[in-house]
């Protein structure tokens, strides 16, 4: 049996349309619904339009704001601070992408802080967007609590995900995009929407049990990846994007998940212009000799081929787009019908195929 998919143009479309009808403007809304479409078609469903029903039920109980008016609080040149006034969290990471690598091709880096901002989505769709722009892009951000300090086993601090991109040859992109947990606590709600159970080594439950449980893993604790050390970095990241920018720390930051309570995420947005280091050609071809090292590396077993940072994302968009469309879990479908419901757009079940 052939799986039913949605075309991407369409899942962007009603994405649109879903948050322009709770007063977004349209140029917001287009921004933050091919965000989320973009995590499908990379294979991060857990980041994509499941998301949606969060972001709508946050806006309307006025948690987060439906238009995005961030304040300048400091501007030194090549570093600025902006207050997000609880906006929308894409408008906001978007609006501090292109300021910084504007600031980047003056200075040479350009780095922007965000403070009370919220859930921006996948930190990577702002990276690549730097580096496509030529900067190589650091993106730091906190989250509410989901991992419990190292030695502990009650929540209090986020997954504070963090990216990494760079222009790679080709007008290719190197990028990575990881949270500094054992996985990103939206692939447990995935596994949830899927009805799959999850690895053991993900999550505890509220007693510090191991489970295999989606449902207990999201009222518990996600393990951190590498344990004590990824525990180090997300209180490192939460340093950079919280205490620095001004924002909400630790159990102080709340959630996309949470309709009516206010985010105080922050973000650091970090834009650094080859050009500046005096050797631009230089400096492609030595991504072009990192690429080609691991790319011929002998192989071990159980392996068929070794992947460069971004582009496993790269294949499965190609793969998705050439297919027709993303498939999409069927819980999910089945909260976005219900959302198309609630908002009055029509949900565009006669594109599925």
């Amino acid at each position: 049996m052939t799986e039913a998919r949605i075309s991407p143009d369409t899942m962007r479309d009603f994405g649109t349309r879903v948050l322009v009808s709770l007063d977004v403007p349209h140029e917001d809304a287009a921004l933050v619904a091919d965000s989320l479409v973009q995590a499908d078609l990379w294979g991060h469903q857990s980041h994509g339009l499941l998301r949606l029903p969060w972001y709508a039920a946050r806006i309307r109980s006025g948690a987060m704001g439906a238009v995005t008016d961030p304040a300048v609080l400091s501007d030194t040149g090549p570093l600025l601070l902006l207050d997000g006034r609880d906006g929308i969290g894409q408008v906001l990471t978007e609006r501090a992408r292109r300021l910084a690598v504007e600031r980047a091709r003056t200075h040479g880096v350009g780095v922007v802080g965000v403070r009370n901002s919220n859930h921006f989505g996948t930190a990577m769709y702002f990276t690549r967007r730097a580096a496509h722009d030529g900067c190589v892009a650091v993106l730091t951000t906190n989250a509410s609590p989901a991992m419990a300090p190292w030695g502990g086993r009650e929540k209090r601090l986020g997954t504070n995900p963090w990216s990494i991109a760079a222009p790679g040859p080709d007008g290719r992109v190197v990028a990575v995009d990881i949270a500094n947990t054992a996985v990103a606590r939206g692939k447990i709600y995935l596994a949830k929407n899927r009805g799959e159970p999850i690895p053991e080594t993900w999550a505890l439950t509220a007693d510090g049990a191991p489970t295999t449980d989606p449902a207990e893993g999201v009222l518990g604790v996600i393990l951190p990846m590498a344990g004590h050390k990824g525990y180090a970095i997300t209180f490192l990241m939460d340093v950079l994007s919280g205490a620095l920018t001004g924002s909400a720390v630790g159990t102080g930051v709340h959630g996309p998940y949470e309709a009516d309570q206010r985010s105080g995420a922050g973000h650091l947005f970090l834009a650094l212009d080859p050009e500046a280091f005096g050797d631009r050609a230089g400096y492609e071809a030595r991504v072009q000799q990192l690429i080609a090292e691991v790319k011929d590396v002998p192989l071990a077993q159980g392996f068929d081929e070794v992947f460069y940072p971004g582009e496993v994302e790269d294949r499965a968009e190609a793969a998705n787009l050439a297919a027709g469309g993303v498939v999409l879990a069927e819980q999910s479908m089945t909260d976005l019908r219900d959302l198309a419901a609630e908002t009055d757009v029509p949900f565009p079940v006669g594109d599925a195929r």
